[in-house]
């Protein structure tokens, strides 16, 4: 589904500890950053407790800016298989905030999103930080890491529509 030539885009980098989340605005192929934040929950409370913060806060970023459309990161599945449940429990939290709006969701591997951003998929942490602040004109990069990741989830997003958008051109 093609995006209206302005879109409000949600971007999330999912994390039980720290959940990254960026509002990027489209303009056509112009990309402006809105906001960004990390929201972070204490290691010590109870794991219900962890996931509404991050559901709260999710719904509250998305109350505030009313975005139409979400790029999320998924989960990596790499050594260690802890972290990674812990990482889907909270990408389901922020999806039933995302759902409860009725929001439209893509989700993106962490090498799809370097790819879009980037240009290769093998891209490291700062290599992205670096084309986020590219590509959105920002004074500084994002800080923390997380919010930069959650940038990028957004404007892979971007990508990915102007590509379903050509290609329907086409036809």
């Amino acid at each position: 589904m093609p995006m209206s030539a302005e879109s409000v885009v949600l971007g999330i980098d999912p994390g039980l500890a720290n959940t990254g989340w960026g509002i990027v605005l489209q303009q056509r192929s112009q990309l402006e950053c809105v906001a960004f934040g990390c929201i972070s929950t204490e290691a010590g409370a109870g794991l219900p407790q962890r996931l509404k913060r991050i559901h709260d806060q999710i719904a509250a970023v998305i109350l505030r800016f009313k975005p139409t459309c979400v790029g999320i990161e998924t989960v990596w599945f790499g050594a260690n298989t802890k972290s990674a449940f812990a990482t889907g429990q909270a990408r389901g939290a922020a999806l039933v905030a995302c759902a409860s709006e009725s929001l439209r969701v893509e989700e993106f591997s962490p090498r799809q999103i370097k790819l879009a951003v980037v240009g290769t998929g093998t891209a490291e942490k700062g290599q992205v930080q670096y084309m986020v602040k590219h590509l959105l004109s920002l004074e500084v990069e994002p800080r923390p890491d997380h919010a930069a990741d959650a940038l990028a989830a957004a404007i892979c997003f971007t990508a990915q529509n102007r590509m379903l958008e050509a290609s329907a051109q086409v036809r």
